[in-house]
This record gives C-alpha cells, structure tokens and sequence, in this order.
C-alpha cells in the first residue's frame, strides 16, 4: 500500500506553536520568523482540511480537531527519536553516560555499579560531575539529582528522602551550612562550603554539625567516623535517578534502573 505523504517540517512547527499557543516563541525555538511558523500552519491546515488554531481576545486556541491529533502526533515523533537512537546505537548499547553528584557516586553508586558491572562484564561507564548538566550536549543516558521530584523528565527515587544531623562527636559545636541544608534557626554558620561532598569531609573532620542526606552518612556512621545527633527526619529531597522518555525506553537503561531499584 503507497504510504501518506506526511508534512514532517508543518507539522513539527504545529507541535511547537500548539505548546506555547504563539507563533513568535514556536518561531524563537525552531530559529525562524513569526511569519514562516503562520506559513507553515496555513499549509498544513490546507492539507489536513482543518482548522488548527482560532484566536481569541487571550490569544490563541487550540480547536477540538488539533487537539484531538496532538497527543499521537507526539508520540511519533518520540517514536522517530527512538528508531534514529537505534540506528545509531551500534556497539554503544553497552555503554553508560552517567551524570551524577561526586559524593553519591562515592558513598551510594560506585559499589553498586561494580556489582552490575560484574553481571555484565561488558558494561563500560562514563560518568560527568554535573548531575544539571543538558542531556543532548553531554550525550547522557541518565543523571542522578538531589532534588525533590524528576519534574519534566522521567524518574525513579533510588533513597529515602531522609536526612540526619551528624557530627564528629557529640561534643563538636558550631554549624556547617551548605546549599539546600542551611543553619537551623538560632543557628549561626560557622563554616559554609559549596556541596554535600565537601559538608561530609568538614563533619569527619571535626568541623561542626551537618545536616545530611541519610545515604551519604551511612558508612560514616557505621564506621564510628560520625555520630548521629538528630533524626532520621523526612527530607523533600531526594536522589532522583531522571531521564528524557526515549532514554527511559532503552533497554540498557532498563535493566540498569531495575538492578539499582532492586
């Protein structure tokens, strides 16, 4: 059977006008004019025989038949994003692009992806510092976040959202203060420091009291190295592991999600 000729380009530009329901920001993202975005719906309208977009007094609107084709148009186009991944995947599958923070990866990832890796002896990693860094420029797989939800992406919590206060001894006074984990009230920050790795090495050493999340503290704790003072205590952060949808449907990603769930 001859196959539709699809208007691939019209039909990208009405994905990207019917997000932000506006020609200027569709034509912002896809680098082109305001009127080249109209162009594009009038041609596509033309071919489809319908109506996509009416304007109002608060901008414009979607029509029932545009919005009854949005969500399967997006579909595909996650679709055509996996077949060209897997196109180019080749001797890659094996291989993982991780981001995640230095101190996780030390205390909570690195012991577990050595046993992964020890069931799949032909596993190779890479891993980048900048858990924020952008999927696409870093070519990631997945990255592991503080944070208190995957928010755009998909996700799955890997620890508690727990968090404790602990110190060298119970004797050690003053505070450590670091992003996210600030001084208690009616405490004053004796030390700041710019990340949970650095917070944990200023504890250890005697510094002061830190509030932690539980999974970066337990071998600490467990060694003798810390004290717990206060808590466990629920904590809205957590480690998200996150990824975009076509990485989330990989199979390597898969089995790597399933085995640190697990």
């Amino acid at each position: 059977m001859k196959r539709t000729h699809l208007p691939l380009n019209a039909l990208r530009v009405f994905d990207a006008a019917a997000r932000h329901l506006s020609f200027t920001r569709a034509a912002d993202e896809l680098a082109v004019t305001p009127a080249a975005v109209g162009q594009q719906i009038r041609a596509l309208e033309d071919v489809l025989g319908v109506v996509l977009f009416r304007r109002t007094s608060k901008g414009l609107e979607l029509t029932d038949e545009a919005v009854a084709g949005l969500d399967p148009l997006r579909e595909g186009f996650l679709r055509f994003e996996e077949s060209v991944q897997a196109m180019q995947a080749g001797q890659s599958s094996s291989n993982y692009t991780i981001a995640v923070p230095r101190e996780f990866y030390a205390q909570w990832l690195a012991p577990r992806l050595a046993t992964f890796r020890s069931l799949h002896p032909d596993v190779r990693f890479q891993l980048i510092a900048d858990e924020d860094a952008d999927f696409t420029e870093a070519n990631l797989d997945v990255a592991i976040r503080l944070t208190e939800g995957p928010g755009e992406l998909e996700g799955v919590q890997l620890a508690p959202g727990a968090r404790v206060t602990v110190a060298a001894s119970v004797d050690t006074q003053g505070w450590i203060s670091w992003p996210g984990f600030a001084a208690p009230d009616g405490e004053d920050a004796l030390l700041q420091v710019g990340n949970a790795g650095q917070a944990l090495s200023s504890a250890v050493a005697g510094l002061g009291r830190t509030s932690m999340p539980l999974p970066l503290v337990a071998d600490a704790v467990g060694s003798g190295r810390l004290v717990v003072l206060d808590g466990p205590e629920e904590c809205r952060h957590a480690y998200w592991l996150v990824a975009p949808r076509p990485q989330w449907r990989q199979k390597k990603v898969r089995e790597l999600v399933e085995f640190l769930r697990g």
